[in-house]
Parts: structure tokens; C-alpha cells; sequence
């Protein structure tokens, strides 16, 4: 029990040193966090509405909101109707040359980084773990 209490505790703190290098490196490159998650998010070359991303990456939909009109203003983003309510998200050509200075060396980065890790299941592990977290936090809550 004690050791598997330890590795717990040093997989919480390897997350939240993970988020501090994104902030740190975000910070050097004068970007804000939550421009970098609507650029990252919207990197995948799928179509994406703001109740998506805000769904999906855990953002609150006012600042969200806050960030995509910030996007719109500079010219890097343009809100098409779907229609219904929603509007997908897509980048100008001058969003994609933004997106891509910002995003192609911290995917190259992160691709270095995790190399070694894909072909032993670390993606998957992990995403089976938040699913049987969730489960666990969710007996708690009944």
C-alpha cells in the first residue's frame, strides 16, 4: 500500500511539472495559456466549436469566449455558422502561420520527448486510468 501511495504521489507531482513547463515555456514565448489550448486544440484539423473545446479541454466557456474574440480581433480565427447555434472555429492564414510558429517546435518537443513512452502503451494506460479514476470519484459522490 505504501509503495503504490508513492508512486501515486510522484505520478500527481510529474502532472502538475508537466503543466509548469507549458507555463514556463508559454511564458517565454509571450503566449497566453488558454490561446495555446484553443490553438492546440484546434491543431487537430477537425472541425471544433467553442462547446467542444470547452467540453474537451476543460476551459470555462466565458473564457473561452474572452479568448476566441481575442483571436477573432487579431485576425487569427473567423467563426463560421453550422446551422445551429454553435460556429466552428477556423483559423485565417494568418492564424495558421501564428499557430504553426507557435506549435511545430513544442510538437517536436513533445514527440522526443514521448517517443520512447508510445510503443509501450503510456497513452493508453493513462487514458484507461482517467476513465477508472472518474469511476472511482464517481462512486464517491453517490
Amino acid at each position: 500500500m505504501a509503495d503504490s501511495r508513492t508512486k501515486i504521489h510522484r505520478l500527481m507531482i510529474a502532472v502538475n511539472r508537466i503543466d509548469e513547463l507549458y507555463y514556463r515555456l508559454l511564458r517565454t514565448l509571450s503566449v497566453k495559456d488558454n490561446t495555446f489550448v484553443l490553438l492546440y486544440a484546434i491543431s487537430d484539423g477537425r472541425s471544433h466549436t467553442q462547446k467542444q473545446i470547452c467540453d474537451e479541454w476543460l476551459i470555462p466557456r466565458t473564457t473561452l469566449n474572452t479568448v476566441v474574440n481575442e483571436c477573432v480581433q487579431a485576425g487569427y480565427i473567423r467563426l463560421v455558422a453550422r446551422g445551429n447555434k454553435e460556429k466552428e472555429i477556423v483559423l485565417t492564414d494568418s492564424g495558421k502561420e501564428f499557430a504553426c510558429s507557435i506549435l511545430t517546435p513544442i510538437f517536436a518537443a513533445e514527440e522526443r520527448a514521448m517517443e520512447p513512452f508510445l510503443d509501450q502503451g503510456l497513452v493508453e494506460q493513462l487514458e484507461s486510468f482517467t476513465e477508472r479514476l472518474d469511476g472511482e470519484f464517481q462512486r464517491m459522490k453517490e
